[in-house]
């Protein structure tokens, strides 16, 4: 009898490792709550990487960061940033400047109304957090950040290496 990710998935056959096993289901699981996230952040007019990159240049301060950084800095990896921060740029949300010592390096820098507009989804994001994970518990979810940290930790070698 199938069970658990399996039986979600309509898979016969059983995972041919717990490491196959708890892969996909790291999987699954992403995909659900970026599923979850996106649904939410278009009532603001917002993609995940966009709210990313909104929040990466809150945290910047108001000097910025290079578009470089902005990149190492987000949480999934997109290969466009300049077309990123035009769009966000567009919007009001975003300004750029060029470093005055290296005219190739490009600076972001959220603007006011950018500050704003996060300022206004930061009640509803954490709750919203908060609702997704609740019922996991405060011991688990620490025990859930200690393993995907460690994980990460294996696969940030692996790339490197």
């Amino acid at each position: 009898m199938a069970r658990g990710l399996q039986a979600e998935l309509k898979q016969t056959i059983p995972f041919t490792s717990r490491e196959q096993e708890a892969f996909l289901s790291l999987m699954r699981t992403a995909s659900a709550l970026q599923t979850q996230i996106e649904a939410f952040l278009k009532e603001f007019g917002l993609t995940g990487t966009q709210y990313n990159a909104l929040r990466i240049l809150r945290g910047a301060g108001p000097e910025g960061l290079p578009c470089r950084e902005i990149g190492e800095r987000m949480i999934t990896h997109d290969p466009d940033i300049t077309r990123l921060l035009n769009r966000l740029e567009d919007r009001g949300f975003v300004e750029r400047t060029r470093d005055k010592h290296d005219r190739r390096v490009i600076y972001g820098k959220i603007t006011a109304t950018g500050l704003k507009l996060l300022k206004e989804m930061d009640g509803p994001i954490e709750k919203h957090s908060r609702e997704m994970l609740k019922h996991v518990g405060q011991e688990k979810l620490k025990q859930l950040i200690d393993l995907l940290e460690m994980v990460r930790a294996k696969g940030n070698t692996a790339a490197r290496g």
